[in-house]
């Protein structure tokens, strides 16, 4: 099998599952710009094709959700892959060196705080859920 067949079947799945949580593509700075200056609270998955985001983050970001409180806004880039929106997304996230997968939580505009991939790998799905949970019970009104 060729590797990069391999790789962009890898890829579209992975954009695939976060898209079908209810997570928005941003997929160029533009796009950044324009999602994340918004007010409200917004959670942003940095998504990768590493084993932690298949196994533990994704199924996270896809459950976290399906709470009495939740973000205003559920957006995503992928590392590594839309490298220009990553980096955009990434100077949002003041204090924070580059990680993914992670979760970044902004309110207004500015980060509030991290779930770095040091907060993901080598836990589990339901652990990185509840640690979201805890999130939006202190930052998000109930929906």
């Amino acid at each position: 099998m060729d590797f990069n067949i391999f790789m962009n079947d890898v890829v579209d799945a992975a954009r695939k599952d976060i898209r079908e949580a209810g997570y928005q593509e941003l997929t160029t700075p533009e796009d950044v710009d324009q999602v994340l200056v918004q007010d409200g609270t917004t959670l942003v998955m940095v998504n990768s094709v590493c084993g932690c985001a298949g196994g533990i983050a994704r199924p996270a970001a896809a459950n976290a959700i399906h709470y009495d409180k939740r973000p205003d806004q559920l957006v995503t880039v992928f590392a590594g892959q839309d490298k220009e929106a990553t980096e955009k997304a990434r100077q949002y996230f003041e204090g924070y060196p580059p990680s993914s997968p992670s979760f970044a939580f902004l309110k207004d505009g500015k980060i509030v705080t991290m779930l770095e991939r040091h907060d993901i790998e080598g836990h589990n799905a339901m652990d990185v859920i509840g640690k979201l949970q805890a999130i939006f019970d202190q930052h998000c009104k109930e929906v």
